[in-house]
């Protein structure tokens, strides 16, 4: 295992234990994260981003596989298992993960999953019926920056 395996690896495993600290400690302090929902945080917000989803999600599971990494980054597939607390739905959201490594830490970290497939979970008849429009994916979005923006106001 490399050290960038070694890292990522760690980063997993501390989110499975809901380790905040140690996951944080995983990323640079330039960091930047974005996926469907979260859209270019900084180091600052994807730290807290990790926190606010892991004290929120009682019931959150986290399984990884597939790393791979080579000196510049990584690879990574995750799956998130928990209860969407909006609607009180059970989720299943597969992520496939990117990461850009330097001098040990996550400098970029993005993540991938199909919206539509998780609209449809998380939100029911409203997420099948619009799940693929840039409506809803929009308002997912402003509902999550501003969760975010209020879990930080309030730390």
């Amino acid at each position: 295992m490399n050290a960038n395996e070694a890292l990522i690896t760690k980063f997993y495993t501390a989110f499975q234990n809901k380790d905040i600290s140690t996951m944080q400690e995983c990323y640079s302090d330039q960091a930047t994260f974005s996926d469907a929902a979260f859209i270019d945080l900084n180091a600052t917000q994807v730290r807290a981003m990790w926190a606010m989803l892991i004290k929120g999600g009682k019931d959150m599971r986290v399984e990884f596989s597939n790393i791979r990494a080579d000196e510049h980054g990584a690879k990574a597939h995750w799956d998130a298992y928990y209860t969407f607390s909006a609607t009180g739905r059970k989720v299943l959201n597969q992520i496939d993960a990117s990461f850009i490594i330097e001098n040990g830490k996550i400098v970029k970290h993005t993540d991938h999953f199909d919206f539509y497939t998780w609209s449809k979970q998380a939100l029911g008849l409203p997420g099948l019926l619009l799940g693929w429009t840039s409506f809803l994916k929009n308002k997912v979005r402003k509902q999550a920056s501003a969760k975010l923006a209020a879990y930080m106001a309030k730390e």
